[in-house]
Order: C-alpha cells, then sequence, then structure tokens
C-alpha cells in the first residue's frame, strides 16, 4: 500500500490529478502540503461533468480528497 503522504512528498513542485468527494476533479502543480493532507496547488483546472474551469491558485482541505494521481 503507498501511503499517501509519500505520493504527496514525491509529487512537490509536479502536477497531480484530485479527485473529490464530490467528483470533481482538480490538476494543478503541487506546490505545498501538510500531515492533514491540506494541499496547495497553482495553475489549478476544475473538470466537472465534462467542463474545465480555471481556478489559479487552491487551497484544499485534505478530507474531500479521494484519490491522487501523480502525472508525468
Amino acid at each position: 500500500m503507498v501511503m499517501p503522504l509519500h505520493v504527496l512528498e514525491k509529487s512537490m513542485n509536479k502536477k497531480v490529478s484530485l479527485l473529490l468527494k464530490d467528483n470533481r476533479i482538480l490538476e494543478g502543480k503541487l506546490v505545498g502540503y501538510d500531515d492533514y493532507m491540506n494541499m496547495v496547488l497553482e495553475d489549478t483546472e476544475e473538470t466537472k461533468d465534462e467542463q474545465i474551469r480555471r481556478l489559479g491558485m487552491v487551497v484544499l482541505r485534505g478530507n474531500n480528497v479521494v484519490t491522487i494521481v501523480p502525472q508525468s
């Protein structure tokens, strides 16, 4: 099993894709996180119902995240 904080550590300053509890997908560059998996993303885009919205910088509470997918 992969530990989420380990994934975040390896993904610093790289693009990640996050699935949220409300089925939104956020994609952006991970620039910070803490032990509670709260995250700061830059250049973030939100995808919901095939609509894409540019959000810019986002501070995200960790308990809303279902999956973390590092992008290459």
